[in-house]
């Protein structure tokens, strides 16, 4: 099938069992190569705080941090399908809170959906955004946002009380509206069974290879971190490396009074 333009194709990719890919991304220029490929979806995650900013959690991004970035992504991308996470104590306080965040960041980014991290806990906020005609992600397994609450960044779901816990949450989840459900650093076991026993899609971080989708961070699929290598990532590049022997060169070229050259100045 052709490139995910609505939620509705998330549920035909699905049906079709054609795998769903998507990209996190945070700026313009990696936005426009996005665009030029046949990547179905572009998720601009509030892990743009560690992978952008530095922070060494998730949690101090502000929603005005998260319409910043996903504009910008849009703009690069305007044909990409757009999902946009809704950060840490944007969607926990009330309803009223959260339909006015989101309705900030459906109408000042041009995002498709946006995503949220938890289960039952979050049923009425996902049912209250499905009502105002927002489409919402969720978000299960691993959830950053709560990394303290879990105790850090590990697998989840491989003791049978969590497992079952996260298999009724996707069910709420899916029941309450949700169009997709996203599953990070889960046994492969445990997607899998969850995704045939979904009617909507699964998408994949660390979940294995039976979700109906994957997803990765740009940064980390390009391998620009080249000290950051989780198991469930695959580098497709090494543009950590490629960069660096770069500024290098230009470094020892300016020097050396290589460069500019003849054919870099004007006359």
């Amino acid at each position: 099938m052709a490139r995910i333009k609505n939620i509705n194709d998330f549920k035909k990719a699905k049906s079709e069992k054609t795998p769903i890919s998507m990209v996190t991304c945070y700026d313009y220029a990696f936005a426009r190569i996005i665009q030029q490929t046949e990547i179905d979806a572009i998720l601009v995650g509030d892990s743009v705080g560690m992978a952008f900013a530095g922070y060494n959690s998730t949690l101090p991004v502000t929603v005005d941090q998260m319409i910043y970035h996903a504009e910008i992504v849009k703009r690069g991308a305007p044909d990409v399908f757009l999902v946009c996470d809704l950060p840490f104590m944007s969607y926990h306080v009330s309803i009223e809170d959260t339909l006015k965040n989101c309705g900030r960041i459906m109408k000042e980014t041009g995002a498709n959906a946006v995503k949220l991290e938890g289960g039952r806990d979050f049923v009425k906020v996902v049912e209250a955004l499905t009502m105002a005609s927002i489409p919402v992600m969720g978000h299960l397994g691993l959830t950053p946002q709560s990394v303290h609450k879990l105790g850090g960044y590990i697998v989840q779901g491989r003791d049978e009380d969590r497992r079952r816990i996260i298999m009724e949450d996707a069910k709420m989840l899916e029941e309450a509206g949700a169009f997709s459900v996203v599953f990070e650093m889960v046994p492969e076991t445990l997607a899998k069974e969850i995704s045939e026993n979904l009617s909507i899609p699964t998408i994949g971080i660390g979940a294995g290879r039976h979700c109906d989708g994957q997803v990765l961070v740009i940064n980390d699929l390009l391998g620009v971190d080249e000290s950051y290598n989780p198991k469930y990532l695959k580098k497709f590049a090494n543009l950590g490396e490629t960069v660096k022997n770069a500024l290098q060169q230009y470094n020892a070229e300016v020097k050396g009074r290589e460069f500019p050259g003849e054919k870099n100045v004007f006359k």
